[in-house]
């Protein structure tokens, strides 16, 4: 699928220092607007190339929220605008970032990028926003319940888990010393991240059957989401769910594997795990942070999942530059993404599976991560 850089220097020096990489669906076409105000006109008539773009993003509790910011910063000003980057600090409530976005608003953006603190908390910031003729982009994370969403750019979330799914599969196969069934736990992610149902409903689209035919055991009964949710995707969440666990379910049993949402969280499991003295299970992740490549090289976590935010935000800004001159904005699905009130007409990059076999390959793009690699071989 053909990838389109937008501003290819700047993705290379991000990707050198931080990048997570992937590859982007192709073009599609349409594009949408959920209300009658704002975004419409917006499009028809475009707006100034030096307007003052807004981009809401929520903590930098992961390496890929940090870049993703640099990135805004870097690709807005070199695009020819102006740029109100903000971040809500992890330990605040959703209520700064609503905060931010209002000031974002009164400032008269043109465009505010968000990527929600808590999807379901910002309607009101997000039709203040429509009511005010600017154009609203969801960045990685859904905005839930409200018209006014007018784009969403994201990797492909529910392919994310789906990949994840499989790669639990296939490392229990490859890695285990006998044969099924399985002994597996399940992790999901923050329950205020829309995305956190999207990678698990993905991840059990894969794993549902093989639980069902006994090829897969979930010794402690907990399938559900509410019952495998991670709390602000805290690692210490993670680890003290995981010790529970074993205390619990596997004091003479084996722990064959974990489906772990991210990376961060799979650290977590490895670490509990350890600690327990119990042999490490096969783990799964997503980001492609530096600790978990270098965990996967060396034979602990078993995959993570490769998405490359300078391509996302690449993505971003390429949409915020087709709205400025009047232009239909691309959009390559039309259907997924139903936020409880309307299907936002999103465009969704592909979502790439790193293993210790692939990860050469994988990373040849990203020199850091690459080096990381090359290292351990």
């Amino acid at each position: 699928m053909k990838k389109k850089l937008l501003f290819a220097a700047l993705a290379l020096g991000a990707s050198a220092a931080l990048a997570l990489t992937g590859c982007s669906s192709e073009r599609g076409g349409g594009s949408g607007s959920g209300s009658d105000s704002g975004s419409e006109t917006a499009e028809a008539s475009g707006f100034d190339a030096g307007a003052t773009i807004g981009v809401a993003l929520p903590d930098k509790t992961s390496e890929n929220w940090v870049l993703a910011g640099k990135l805004f910063e870097d690709g807005l000003k070199e695009a020819g605008f102006a740029a109100d980057v903000q971040y809500a600090p992890a330990s605040n409530t959703v209520a700064e970032q609503q905060n931010q976005i209002q000031a974002m608003v009164t400032a008269g953006a043109k465009v505010i990028v968000i990527g929600a603190k808590d999807g379901k908390q910002l309607s009101t910031q997000v039709e203040a926003a429509h009511d005010a003729g600017a154009i609203v982009i969801a960045y990685d994370r859904l905005i839930e319940n409200t018209e006014a969403v007018d784009y969403y750019v994201a990797f492909d979330n529910f392919k994310v888990g789906q990949l994840q799914g499989q790669a639990l599969l296939d490392g229990l196969e490859s890695r285990s010393d006998h044969d099924a069934p399985y002994n597996v736990e399940l992790f999901s992610g923050s329950p205020d991240d829309a995305n956190s149902k999207v990678f698990f409903d993905g991840a059990m689209d894969v794993l549902q059957p093989k639980i069902d035919d006994g090829t897969l055991v979930v010794a402690s009964g907990q399938t559900e989401i509410t019952q495998t949710a991670t709390e602000g995707w805290k690692a210490e969440n993670a680890q003290r769910r995981m010790d529970s666990l074993l205390t619990s379910t596997y004091g003479s049993e084996n722990l064959d594997g974990v489906l772990s949402p991210n990376d961060t969280l799979a650290r977590a499991i490895l670490t509990s795990t350890e600690q327990a003295g119990k042999p490490l299970p096969v783990v799964t992740g997503q980001d492609s942070e530096v600790e978990s490549v270098k965990s996967i090289m060396a034979g602990k976590q078993y995959s993570t999942i490769n998405k490359d935010t300078s391509l996302l935000v690449e993505q971003t800004v390429k949409m915020i530059q087709q709205a400025q001159q009047g232009e239909e904005v691309d959009v390559n699905d039309t259907e997924q993404y139903d936020n409880g009130v309307k299907v936002v007409p999103a465009y969704l990059l592909d979502p790439v599976i790193v293993t210790k076999e692939n990860a050469a390959e994988a990373y040849q793009n990203v020199p850091s991560l690459l080096e990381v690699v090359n290292a351990a071989r």
